[in-house]
């Protein structure tokens, strides 16, 4: 009888159910809307669930009493006191399989470190950063509360620190910077005055997704966006060196996994994030996620039946994945 494995990963903008076979080869992947409870709410993390999950069963051809284990990682879920209502969101679903769930940071650590174990840092939307040690018997984690728990370098972090050095040029605060008119033609607005005037009572929205309008005036030669970029970059080590601390990894040699779509901006921003960590844990070594952080979450539902994970299942997991993605 074939074994079945289900991961899921819980975004706060999309949710995805992967479901593998015993060899790691992905069977069924579905898709759904943003899952993460504070802002959603749980009946919201539970309807995204059976949404990609339902969509995942039917393209696998499977029920969902032949899944074995089932590993989550959920968007959101920072603090022990929300286990029992995710839990209770995921037993919606109705698996009479072993289950763990975990921050969605961490299935991205799993997915990426090969050994499973290490640190993983976030830079999409916003921004996180969790460890675990060899054992698995410590986390480490920062509170993921962004700018209100001093902790920046998501892109919605970017956009508003570019909107504070659009500021600091117009009341002569600060120099000059080609992120001015590029943020005028991004929204449509007349001038700097009336982007400024705009944003100040929110009849604007200047989000995420203007980042990287700020590594394309970079890549131009302007000052001010570089300084933006190698500040994220600082930051970033910052949050990772937080958790070294937390687990004593200083003297250790392991991997700092990277995820989201901010680390597509490159050396300009991984450089003095990687100076950052080697001030603290030289031995540290940067790496990006090459597959889906979903791989992640099946491989933890793996390891709930104790299922060998060998090298060979790991290699066929990553890249069948893929390919159902695409």
């Amino acid at each position: 009888m074939t074994h079945y494995f289900l991961g899921a990963d819980v975004g706060s903008t999309k949710t995805h159910v992967l479901i593998a076979d015993e060899a790691g080869r992905a069977v069924g992947l579905g898709e759904s809307g943003p899952g993460n409870h504070e802002t959603v709410g749980y009946e919201g993390l539970s309807a995204a669930l059976e949404a990609a999950t339902r969509s995942a069963v039917q393209m696998a051809d499977l029920t969902i009493d032949q899944i074995a284990g089932a590993g989550f990682g959920v968007s959101g879920f920072d603090y022990p006191s929300e286990k029992a209502a995710t839990l209770d969101a995921i037993g919606a679903l109705g698996l009479r399989a072993p289950i763990e769930a975990v921050n969605d940071t961490l299935i991205g650590l799993v997915a990426g470190a090969p050994d499973g174990w290490g640190v993983a840092v976030v830079s999409g939307t916003g921004c996180n950063c969790w460890g675990w040690d060899r054992d698995r018997q410590r986390q480490g984690q920062v509170t993921g509360g962004g700018l209100q728990m001093g902790e920046a370098a998501g892109a919605s972090e970017l956009v508003q620190r570019a909107v504070q050095m659009i500021a600091y040029e117009w009341t002569q605060r600060g120099p000059a910077t080609q992120l001015t008119p590029a943020l005028i033609r991004h929204t449509g607005t007349k001038d700097v005055i009336d982007l400024l005037h705009g944003l100040s009572e929110d009849r604007l929205c200047v989000n995420a997704s203007a980042a990287p309008l700020i590594f394309e005036v970079a890549a131009q030669g302007d000052a001010v966006a570089q300084a933006i970029i190698h500040w994220a970059g600082r930051e970033l080590g910052e949050l990772a060196k937080a958790v070294i601390r937390q687990l004593n990894f200083e003297a250790l040699e392991f991997d700092v996994v990277l995820l989201g779509s901010v680390f597509n901006g490159g050396s300009r921003l991984i450089t003095p994030m990687r100076e950052s960590i080697a001030e603290l844990a030289p031995r540290a070594r940067l790496v990006r996620l090459q597959t889906l952080p979903v791989v992640g979450a099946v491989l933890l539902g793996m390891e709930q039946t104790h299922w060998p994970i060998t090298p060979e299942i790991r290699a066929e997991l990553q890249r069948t994945a893929v390919k159902r993605n695409t």
